[in-house]
């Protein structure tokens, strides 16, 4: 963007100044939601943490918009998208007019969107109107390459905001995510192993299946997405297991049919009820450890390869497994 069409980068015509200036006497700061997120929501108070505080590090974006407004509403996904592509080398703040009128006042807003980067503590450029893709993308490459920070993007942190967001159902938030550090590090174990978790979730087993098929040998190795490939192990079992209800039934019969429950343990597995899967392979154990050469306990460890290490389900059947194995 050339310094023409930017109303902060010079020529401001008595607009605004270099910095934003906050009522000394006004509300009190609260913390920012959701920590360090890529992309978020601001208020008022929020704003000196939100985006003074988080640009000393590395850019933020902050996106002036309204409800009403439809230009707002075709820019919002398309900035947010790139953003995210970005893997973390600048972070967008939302901030909703109507009912944060103060500092877009105090900046000298007059239309939206507009988008306002800040670095270093300061408005350093700004674009108005919902601009093409390519665009946005120019604009965020010049402030990554003028205001970068140089320590680079927290692959870490981003990943941690991948898995909350597939804890919390958003699929399609968690998959940009794993996407953004992909692009970053195409060989990122714990991405990879997102991503698949990501299309499993999506129904897209095929796709997530041929995404595992292109990794080498020493990939399907790391744990992250050794626990994809026990997954599919397990699901290929279950295929062949039988009815769950004619399974159900030989163990209303016989409680001591150690193979119905062991079969029924696989098929919970699958179905998400973890913890009862345990239990029931933990019961085999109390009853018969050297059942099928100790199978019981090997299936278990198997659940565990797959579930990860810090599951609240292998935790707590790892417990257990102590308790019964030491008692």
């Amino acid at each position: 963007m050339q310094n023409g069409d930017n109303p902060y980068g010079g020529s401001m015509g008595g607009q605004m100044s270099g910095t934003v200036n906050f009522d000394a006497g006004g509300a009190v700061q609260q913390a920012p939601a959701g920590g360090g997120a890529l992309i978020k929501d601001t208020t008022t108070a929020a704003f000196r943490d939100d985006v003074i505080g988080e640009s000393e590090t590395q850019p933020v974006l902050v996106d002036f918009w309204a409800p009403w407004c439809g230009p707002c509403k075709q820019l919002g996904p398309i900035i947010e998208k790139v953003v995210q592509s970005f893997g973390g080398a600048v972070k967008l703040v939302k901030m909703n007019i109507d009912e944060h009128p103060a500092i877009p006042g105090q900046m000298g807003i007059q239309s939206i969107p507009a988008v306002v980067a800040f670095a270093g503590g300061k408005p350093v450029d700004a674009f108005m109107g919902a601009v093409p893709e390519s665009q946005i993308r120019q604009f965020i490459e010049k402030q990554i390459q003028e205001h970068g920070g140089g320590g680079g993007p927290d692959l870490d942190a981003i990943l941690e905001q991948g898995r909350a967001a597939m804890e919390a159902g958003d699929v399609n938030a968690a998959a940009q995510v794993f996407s953004a550090v992909l692009q970053q590090e195409p060989e990122n174990a714990k991405a990879l192993a997102g991503m698949m978790e990501c299309l499993i979730a999506a129904d897209q087993k095929d796709r997530a299946k041929a995404m595992l098929e292109d990794l080498t040998d020493e990939q399907k190795e790391t744990p992250e997405i050794a626990a994809i490939v026990a997954r599919f192990k397990l699901e290929e079992e279950v295929a062949n297991l039988g009815d769950p209800t004619a399974l159900q039934a030989r163990l209303d019969a016989d409680p001591n049919d150690h193979q119905a429950r062991f079969d029924m343990a696989k098929i919970l597995n699958i179905q998400g009820e973890r913890e009862q899967a345990a239990d029931f392979l933990l019961h085999i154990m109390k009853a018969d450890r050297a059942w099928e050469d100790d199978g019981a306990r090997k299936q278990l460890l198997t659940f565990f390869e797959a579930w990860g290490p810090t599951d609240p389900a292998t935790l707590a059947a790892r417990r257990k497994l102590s308790s019964l194995m030491f008692s």
